[in-house]
């Protein structure tokens, strides 16, 4: 029985339609991928938290979800965010970073509001790691200053983690009463010490670590606990009597999600951050989370010590910033005169 010309057209419009149907579901698998934009040694801690998430995802939507991560410098990573690298969230270790996105209307001005604790699930604090045995008795900021002792920092106009080594050391003398010239001479005397200025905390570890350079590296506490439990005995942390609080804040990277239609995937990533589950991850990478139940649970992993934030000596980042790590602030000033 011969088909009739309406069937046979019926047919290949049902053909068309489905072959349409596969092709917009294959785009839109593609693209449910999300970016993570992230600093420098976040990068374990992601590996370990996103196919959890991918997985409570799917079991909570049905829908898959891909998430993949970007990691360097803090302030670079956040540059290359406004030059176009199409991220749908950024996980930075700084305030200032996410500000200036937000100042390019990439996130929203609000971005501090969007998620619980100023969007930021973890934080950590700078501390000091030392070769086994402490050769050179570093026990505090002023230490840093000695005559002889090389000091490893990545730089403060590219990494979180120099950023807030150099302000943590200045609001040390600022806490204890000194002021401001008395905090300016310190840090300048700390620079002074410091042979080489790694583009990121991941290479400054490496520099320490590796390639054997200098007698402190002051990095994140997270970072020196993950450093310790890789290479055993021939490290020491040493915690300081002060030292700055290190919040590792995040965002939706508002412009990007909306033309991707990846703000319902995006929002419930940086929230799973603040789950027990995702709680347990971060205390896991020695991170100190905001739910007391898993900081408990970890309450081994960390010191107690006498924090500050920089809202409370600097005014803020944004004060901070202008005044230490604009082009002709303090930093360039203390290292040109190095």
């Amino acid at each position: 029985m011969r088909n009739s010309p309406h069937s046979s057209l019926r047919r290949a419009l049902l053909v068309l339609a489905m072959a349409a149907g596969s092709t917009l579901s294959v785009q839109a698998a593609a693209q449910t991928e999300l970016l993570n934009v992230s600093y420098d040694v976040a990068r374990e801690l992601y590996k370990d938290v996103n196919p959890a998430f991918i997985a409570a995802y799917k079991a909570q939507t049905g829908q898959t979800v891909t998430v993949k991560q970007s990691h360097g410098g803090s302030s670079k990573q956040a540059r290359a965010v406004a030059d176009g690298l199409e991220a749908s969230v950024v996980t930075m270790n700084q305030a200032n970073d996410i500000d200036m996105l937000a100042d390019r209307g990439l996130v929203a001005k609000d971005w501090a509001k969007k998620f619980p604790n100023n969007a930021a699930p973890y934080y950590s604090t700078m501390v000091f790691l030392v070769r086994k045995g402490n050769p050179k008795q570093v026990r505090d900021w002023q230490d840093l200053a000695r005559q002889g002792v090389q000091v490893i920092i990545p730089n403060p106009k590219t990494a979180g983690n120099g950023r807030y080594t150099y302000l943590a050391a200045w609001g040390s003398v600022i806490k204890k009463g000194g002021n401001e010239a008395q905090a300016r001479e310190l840090v300048g005397k700390i620079f002074k010490n410091v042979p080489i200025l790694d583009g990121g905390g991941r290479a400054a570890t490496t520099t320490f670590t590796q390639r054997q350079i200098g007698d402190v590296l002051v990095t994140f506490e997270n970072e020196v606990s993950m450093v310790r439990a890789e290479f055993g005995n021939d490290f020491e942390v040493v915690y300081p009597a002060t030292s700055i609080l290190a919040e590792s804040p995040l965002a939706v990277v508002d412009k990007v999600v909306d033309r991707r239609n990846l703000r319902k995937p995006a929002t419930a990533y940086l929230n799973y951050l603040y789950s027990p589950a995702g709680q347990e991850f971060g205390a896991k990478h020695f991170m100190r989370v905001r739910n007391e139940t898993v900081m408990k649970k970890y309450a081994a992993n960390y010191k107690p010590i006498s924090l500050f934030t920089v809202d409370e000596v600097f005014g803020g980042w944004r004060a901070a910033q202008k005044r230490h790590f604009d082009d002709g602030g303090e930093f360039d000033k203390i290292y040109q005169a190095k």
